[in-house]
């Protein structure tokens, strides 16, 4: 007999062998027919695998993300199984499981069509009405290899050649269908029930550009059909919501083939939005003891070198010079640590100069791939709110502290503090190449940081191996209307860097110590942050954030002096606006400042001019006010000054 913990905490016990589904029948038949994968002591499972020694088990569904990805797991692979069906030939590279649904990358003879991705989603259910099991075996590296050269799949044989020689490789069969994967899925394919096909898109082989480019179909699937049904009503609001395409048709960006991609071009509103953010974060961080730098945007080889940035992220700048040939090789800043920490080189400290809190506005350049960039969430070229703390070890906590309550007030003032999550980003020790310092170092960072955050009672996730190469970080992540998740900002704990940079301060006991580094953004990349807000607004920025805030429409153009008037006024208080006096009907112009998100509109007429009010349409109501001039520029100015949402 062995033990099995349940999630609430009670123990049973089973025979040995018992599989999981009958675990969870003998507890009750809706947790059976419900669950879809099982967490066995952390490491999420296949439903049908048997319990062979005590263990701690948690029965997921589809509420779970370890049961989502095992049912949209699924869905890929009765995808990959249509496709073969209909196209015999294409040969099949991955197919994972996502946050909102499923992919697959084929290789196709000739481009498939959406005629063809209807052909195949009718095939899936074909499948699904089959109920085939889903049998899970495994083989040594070197049969494995022999079983997916016969079965002509060259991307799977890459895929297992890249393993170590003694790895046992898993496989699951689905009819004659059989894939190269470590699973879980669900125990039939009857357990689907709404799958839906989306769109397609080119993806490089691995990610990397120099690759051939495959097909990757996008799908979705749900346990309900109203779940599905509901879902692509979002997304078509979602769509409708996309920066990438409203933020052109608002014209806070756009971008040009002969300037290059990921080099977007911000047009007036955009600019004037992003330089509303740069002066609060400044103004904010001056308040709270940050030091402004200002530094050059490339450097010499050697500082990278001395950083680490050369033998770690050199794949990511953009070089500038040949090694070979140019006495001096020099690249564009991909981040500003290097150049700040000079600043702190300038003269000698002592232990009283510290907490030392550097902030930039930080313009910088990374080498990001071409299938990777999208409108303003990953660019090439981007500025930040960077800065750099350097501190004692007693100071490091209350430094670190002041730096998320920072980073919550910046993302709560813009409305984007609900939206977030927090990954706590720590070293992969089996990736050892990727990192500098000793494992004692990291040890000792990670802990730390751990300490902090539990302090902090911060809820995160691990993301083991997301750390930077010096250091372990809190990232503060954020998905964009389509479910992507990015970071948007990060605060990294680094005590490697002041010692290869010589960084020293004289402590109380006369001794020359090496300071602890925090590197931190407050409001993470300005691009970024102006792209997730058009989508959290739907373009319709609040209105301390709007690039125009009024809009001034005299009725005719007896009223243009009263509303010239009412533009001086508002223009000496520091309002953003516009004042309309084209030829148009009042309708057309009162259409179009709604089309263009503006909060506030002055439709001045005769009346208004005579009682010597001014009528206030606001976009939140469509409804319409009196007031005189002076009451709407306090009212304006209040919600400015507050940052009123």
């Amino acid at each position: 007999m062995i033990n099995i913990t349940l999630k609430g905490g009670d123990v049973k016990q089973f025979e040995s062998g018992t599989s999981f589904f009958e675990i969870a029948k003998s507890i009750s038949e809706g947790l059976a027919r419900n669950t879809l994968a099982v967490e066995v002591n952390g490491e999420v499972c296949d439903i049908n695998m048997k319990a062979e020694a005590d263990c701690s088990v948690n029965f997921l569904g589809f509420d779970t993300e370890g049961g989502r990805k095992a049912y949209r797991h699924t869905a890929s692979h009765v995808m990959a199984q249509a496709v073969k069906r209909l196209f015999p030939s294409a040969k099949l590279a991955i197919g994972p499981a996502i946050d909102n649904g499923f992919y697959y990358d084929f290789e196709f003879e000739t481009a498939i069509t959406n005629d063809d991705l209807v052909k195949i989603e009718d095939e899936m259910r074909k499948i699904i009405k089959e109920n085939l099991p889903l049998e899970r075996f495994t083989l040594p590296r070197n049969e494995a290899i022999e079983f997916m050269k016969k079965t002509g799949e060259n991307y799977k044989v890459e895929l297992i050649e890249d393993l170590p020689e003694d790895e046992i490789i898993s496989f699951y069969k689905q009819g004659e269908f059989t894939d190269l994967c470590a699973g879980p899925h669900l125990s039939s394919t009857g357990k689907l029930k709404a799958v839906k096909l989306q769109y397609t898109a080119g993806a490089y082989w691995r990610g990397d550009e120099k690759n051939k480019m495959l097909t990757r179909i996008y799908g979705t699937a749900f346990p309900k059909k109203s779940e599905l049904d509901e879902y692509l009503v979002q997304l078509e609001e979602a769509k409708k919501r996309d920066h990438n395409k409203l933020g052109r048709e608002l014209e806070f960006f756009t971008t040009s083939e002969i300037i290059g991609q990921g080099l977007p071009i911000l047009l007036p509103k955009g600019a004037r939005v992003i330089q509303t953010l740069q002066r609060f974060v400044e103004d904010e961080e001056e308040k709270r003891g940050y030091l402004l730098t200002k530094t050059p945007l490339m450097a010499k080889s050697d500082l990278y070198k001395i950083s680490g940035h050369w033998d770690h992220y050199k794949d990511g700048m953009f070089v500038l010079g040949d090694e070979e040939k140019d006495d001096e090789v020099f690249a564009l800043r991909p981040m500003t640590c290097p150049f700040q920490y000079q600043a702190y080189l300038n003269r000698m400290r002592s232990y009283r100069d510290l907490p030392l809190r550097y902030g930039e506005t930080s313009t910088l350049f990374r080498n990001e791939a071409s299938g990777e960039m999208h409108g303003l969430i990953r660019v090439r070229q981007f500025t930040i709110s960077e800065g750099h703390l350097m501190c004692t070890p007693e100071q490091l906590e209350e430094e670190f502290k002041g730096c998320v309550e920072l980073a919550k007030y910046m993302l709560d003032t813009v409305g984007l503090g609900e939206d977030v999550s927090y990954r706590f980003s720590q070293w992969d020790p089996n990736n050892r190449e990727k990192y500098i310092g000793t494992d004692e170092q990291w040890e000792e960072a990670q802990g730390a940081m751990e300490r902090m955050l539990n302090h902090l009672g911060i809820e995160y996730k691990v993301g083991v191996g997301e750390a930077a190469f010096y250091g372990p970080k809190l990232d503060i992540q954020i998905k964009n209307v389509h479910g992507k998740e990015d970071t948007l900002i990060t605060i990294q704990i680094d005590q490697m860097l002041a010692k290869q940079f010589g960084m020293e301060y004289v402590d109380k006991d006369g001794e020359k110590k090496n300071p602890y580094i925090i590197h931190r953004t407050s409001l993470g990349c300005y691009e970024r942050t102006l792209a997730l807000l058009i989508e959290k607004y739907a373009g319709a920025l609040p209105l301390w954030m709007s690039p125009e805030q009024v809009r001034i429409i005299p009725v005719t153009d007896r009223t243009l002096e009263y509303a010239k008037n009412a533009e001086k006024v508002l223009k000496g208080n520091g309002i953003k606006l516009t004042l309309d006096d084209r030829n148009e009907k009042v309708g057309y112009k009162i259409r179009e400042a709604q089309l263009e998100k503006v909060p506030y509109m002055l439709v001045l007429g005769d009346r208004d001019e005579e009682a010597g009010i001014v009528s206030v349409r606001d976009r939140k109501t469509g409804e319409t006010a009196q007031m005189s001039l002076d009451e709407f520029a306090k009212k304006l100015r209040n919600e400015i000054d507050n940052k009123i949402r």
